[in-house]
């Protein structure tokens, strides 16, 4: 049959394996994987998956993340963000520190001792990824990189958009 295979989810040559559904079955995959990883940390490590969601904001922030925009961005109360700093913090994960023009804002850093451990528990990750990007020509590596950010922009969309305090 040509197309996609609904049994199977895979997509058949009539779209060249790309179809939405084989694309989604593979998306799912590898969340479900990276999921796996990130939950053995929180378990090795004492914290909840949503700390190890926190540390990767933080982590990707292009500018140093705040509490409030950690609370836009996982969508959590005021009260469960500072539930998560103080284990992360208490865990040597992050460390926070009060912008020196602003003494009411405070910064939130990744630590170098929690880097350091994430980087060891989540080496495999890295190692599989390098591998995969290796099977690749350039032009797919980059095609993938564009899919993927396109859909993290749609992923933003569907969340609306993110509202500062007092807006």
């Amino acid at each position: 049959m040509a197309g996609t295979d609904e049994e199977t989810g895979r997509a058949g040559p009539a779209d060249g394996g790309a179809g939405l559904q084989a694309l989604a079955v593979e998306l799912r995959r590898m969340h479900g994987e990276v999921n796996r990883l990130a939950h053995a940390f929180a378990a090795g490590q004492g914290l909840h998956a949503t700390d190890v969601q926190a540390l990767g904001a933080i982590l990707d922030a292009p500018e140093p993340m705040t509490p409030g925009r950690l609370r836009e961005r996982l969508g959590l109360t005021s009260g469960a963000v500072t539930a998560c700093l103080d284990r992360l913090e208490r865990a040597g994960h992050i460390r926070r520190t009060r912008d020196t023009r602003d003494r009411r804002v405070v910064h939130l850093h990744y630590a170098e001792g929690g880097k350091a451990l994430a980087r060891a528990h989540f080496q495999p990750l890295a190692s599989a990824a390098a591998a995969a990007r290796a099977r690749l020509t350039q032009e797919e590596a980059e095609a993938a990189l564009r899919f993927l950010a396109a859909m993290n922009e749609e992923f933003a969309q569907l969340r609306g958009p993110e509202r500062r305090p007092g807006s």
